[in-house]
């Protein structure tokens, strides 16, 4: 039976009618091109899987392209962390470009327009600017720059690249409509005064291109096929289209811009400027705190690129804004991780447990498996002794049933080890169990072939050796915000609905395999969830964040 045909989504049709209509394959192509003034968050995750993932599918270049055109708030720092990010997700750029390397040419093409009469400096303060352009019902009032006479406008564009005027003083305007339904078509601002030096070109430029402006012209040198943004930038659309048929030229690639749905996903948000204000307020540890939707603290976290990956292409391709549940992005993780994350055992909430049976001089070092989910994921040692850590939850003196852990009276099999039986406890003066005591079966060693150790017992157990255990600092994360959409409500502070709880530290025991584990090794912590080594870990305090739990009731369609 053949196997399905995948169907397009409406990016790839586009594609594929393009090359139905004359493009040549070999003219295809891609860029993805952040802004370099925040590090990437989960939104961006999208346009890179689309892009990047585009260019696999066609076998066609994809860019890296900066839009760094507003030296403000730019740094190499966020250079640096979205090129490690785009690394990361396992893609590969043909080139790193920027749109600061096309200042020139961008400039020499406003003089051109200039001298076409399309475009004008204008005097007139950027609040005045905003106030003359009205609404989309009402018709924008012209500046009384507009029709200054091209010489002057050619002088005082010069003198403005010179840094002879303040800046915000002057700018320079596209004309186009005044009247134009469309609001970015009522003259828009190519360029403005910015006495500020940029991380890359230094103090060479004293006025800087908008976005618009920049965007798809930069689109068009590097004859990119398909300029691919999301659905904000849809209304865009006509002024970018304007921008391209002002330098066109006949027999070159026209690059055609289209839009897909923002990802939003619940209890998140993607606002740069709201996560600038986590950081800089220190709700959050820096862009990296594993609470954060980046990728690098979604990486801190213990996010595969994988899972990332896939969380993308099951949320798929829309025209249509909507909200992603978290618990898919969860899934997604808990998915991958179960395939990968070697076992291990740690007890978090620890208590002491003592079989008095077994010899106290006496250790042993038994075989357990690494990963069930893999094939030659093979086998290690852990060492048990007389004394072993277990969780406090995982004992109860008395229990009904339906507890298939241990209590007294009751047996479990502890984890590649014995069965044990709970006789007695030992408790301080408020009543809390420090030490429970158990006797084991000698006879029942997990994997010896005997009789007692086939004997079924309900519940099995995770263990530490006491003698052995390394102590672990372990944090356990939930979600940073109480809500869905925390920033939703435009009059109430998105801050209001931090949780207070989004992060519990706790001191537990591990194995002693855990010192040999790199930093982002994933890993899971049997029967409590799946963690990752974090980079605060030192030789005398490992750290693991918790990634995710186990289980969720998330059920896929």
């Amino acid at each position: 039976m053949e196997e399905e045909k995948k169907s397009l989504n409406f990016i790839e049709q586009i594609i594929e009618d393009d090359l139905a209509n004359g493009l040549k394959r070999e003219q295809i192509r891609f860029r993805f091109p952040p802004e370099p003034n925040g590090y990437l968050h989960v939104g961006h995750t999208k346009a890179i899987c689309i892009n990047f993932g585009l260019g696999e599918k066609y076998n066609a270049p994809v860019n890296l392209r900066f839009d760094d055109t507003n030296p403000e708030k730019e740094e190499q720092e966020f250079v640096d962390s979205i090129m490690k990010d785009v690394e990361w997700l396992g893609f590969k750029w043909d080139k790193v470009l920027y749109a600061s390397d096309y200042f020139q040419q961008l400039y020499d093409w406003a003089v051109q327009l200039i001298k076409e009469g399309k475009a004008y400096v204008d005097e007139q303060p950027s609040e005045v600017i905003t106030e003359q352009r009205k609404n989309p019902a009402e018709p924008g009032i012209e500046s009384p720059y507009r029709n200054r006479p091209v010489e002057e406008s050619l002088d005082l564009f010069e003198r403005m690249k010179n840094g002879e005027f303040e800046s915000g003083s002057m700018s320079l305007r596209a004309k186009i409509d005044m009247v134009s339904p469309n609001m970015n078509m009522r003259d828009p601002v190519m360029y403005r005064i910015l006495n500020k030096p940029h991380h890359r070109t230094g103090t060479a430029w004293k006025i800087y291109p908008m976005y618009d402006w920049a965007h798809g012209e930069s689109d068009y040198i590097e004859q990119v096929s398909h300029s691919l943004c999301s659905l904000e930038f849809e209304n865009h659309r006509p002024l970018y289209n304007w921008y391209l048929d002002q330098v066109y030229e006949e027999g070159k690639v026209k690059n055609k811009q289209r839009e897909f749905a923002r990802m939003n996903v619940s209890y998140m948000i993607t606002s740069k400027r709201k996560l600038q204000r986590l950081v800089a307020e220190g709700v959050v540890t820096g862009w990296d705190d594993p609470r954060m939707p980046t990728i690098s603290g979604m990486r801190r976290k213990g996010f595969t690129p994988a899972s990332i990956r896939n969380f993308i292409e099951k949320v798929g391709v829309a025209k249509r804004e909507n909200l992603i549940e978290i618990q898919l992005l969860d899934f997604c993780v808990r998915e991958d991780l179960n395939k990968v994350a070697k076992r291990v055992m740690a007890v978090v909430d620890p208590v002491k447990l003592v079989i008095e049976n077994y010899p106290e001089d006496k250790e042993e070092w038994l075989e357990t498996e690494n990963n069930p989910e893999q094939e030659d994921a093979g086998t290690r040692e852990v060492p048990f002794s007389r004394e072993i850590y277990i969780e406090r939850e995982d004992f109860k003196e008395e229990a009904n049933n339906k507890f298939f852990r241990l209590k007294l009276g009751g047996e479990v099999r502890l984890k590649s080890a014995y069965i044990i039986k709970a006789e007695r406890v030992e408790k301080d003066e408020n009543g809390e169990i420090t030490t429970i005591y158990a006797t084991y079966d000698e006879k029942s060693k997990s994997g010896s072939g005997t009789e007692e150790s086939l004997r079924k017992v309900k519940g099995t157990l995770h263990w530490v050796s006491a003698k052995h255990a390394i102590p672990v600092e372990v944090r356990i994360y939930n979600q940073l915000f109480t809500v869905e959409q925390p920033d939703a409500e435009k009059d109430v502070d998105f801050l209001n609905f931090i949780n207070p709880e989004s992060v519990t530290t706790v001191k537990g025991f591990a194995e002693p395999s855990l010192k040999e584990v790199a930093v982002g090794e994933p890993l899971q912590f049997q029967r409590i969830g799946y963690f990752t080594k974090d980079q605060d870990s030192t030789e005398d305090t490992l750290v693991f964040n918790r990634t995710v739990t186990l289980k969720d009731s998330y059920k896929p369609e």
